[in-house]
């Protein structure tokens, strides 16, 4: 494991592994290092870039700030940018997609930029999340009621059915899931009114300049597929791919290659000798 310091002093820790050029995965809600789909993805990766995974801030051996802004997060994927080198190329699933999008946005030196299935709701296919959610979720933190949060973010964010998510407590990973549930509110904070069933705006994400790919899974829901081919659309350039067979839980050996022959159309810098 390794640490790098951010912009307001939160220590991040990553890792890195392979060699070539750097590219650095940014997770989704709830997920870490130990716990989500970048570990087994970089293992695919890693013979191609030098892969760099990292816990973002409040998860695994991360640190944490008293408050949150998406700008912090924002400076973290900086700061790995750096270690990496000065540019990277950066892919991000789910609501980790929503963030590293934000930070191209911001300028951040990406050089190509991957994402899979940001949870924007954009029509009707699917109930809009309660534009209350955010508040309702930190009033549960702020009593010390996790999994209610974590139940509530999964049935009225995620849109599971309510039998499905009354049996999470029953899994294996449901304290692993409410150990990082304070972050639950995170994600909310970057998703904002994206999730309210209002199409996306066609001045927002200007500043990219950087070759960008959206992609989603052939056995989504209607409602998520619906909002990556319109943030394809939406983008200056973008190009849009979907994965046959695939799910919002892509797997790995199905995403690895379609990363591949995107991000080696591109040239990043090798992250310089050790």
């Amino acid at each position: 494991m390794n640490t790098v310091m951010s912009a307001d002093g939160t220590a991040i820790a990553y890792d890195r592994r392979g060699s070539g050029p750097a590219l650095i995965l940014v997770d989704g809600a709830m997920c870490w290092r130990a716990q989500g789909p970048s570990g087994p993805l970089a293992d695919l990766l890693e013979q191609h870039f030098t892969v760099h995974t990292y816990d973002r801030r409040g998860r695994g051996d991360s640190r944490d700030a008293p408050t949150y802004q998406v700008e912090r997060e924002v400076e973290d994927l900086r700061a790995l940018i750096d270690e990496a080198g000065g540019a990277a190329h950066v892919h991000g699933i789910s609501s980790g997609a929503a963030l590293a999008l934000e930070a191209a946005n911001a300028g951040l030196p990406i050089t190509s930029l991957a994402l899979y299935e940001p949870p924007f709701i954009v029509d009707g296919t699917r109930p809009p999340a309660p534009a209350d959610l955010l508040t309702r979720t930190q009033t549960l933190l702020a009593a010390g009621k996790r999994g209610e949060a974590v139940k509530l973010f999964m049935s009225k964010g995620v849109n599971l059915p309510g039998l499905v998510v009354a049996m999470m407590r029953f899994m294996p990973a449901w304290s692993k899931l409410k150990s990082v549930a304070h972050t639950l509110a995170y994600d909310l904070t970057i998703m904002g009114e994206r999730q309210l069933g209002h199409p996306l705006p066609t001045d927002r994400w200007t500043a990219l300049t950087m070759p960008v790919l959206v992609a989603d899974g052939a056995k989504s829901p209607t409602w998520i597929r619906n909002g990556a081919r319109q943030l394809a659309d939406v983008l200056p350039g973008a190009e849009h791919r979907t994965l046959p067979g695939q799910t919002h839980m892509v797997k790995p050996e199905a995403l690895a290659p379609v990363l591949t022959a995107f991000f080696s159309g591109h040239d990043a810098p090798s992250h310089p000798a050790a």
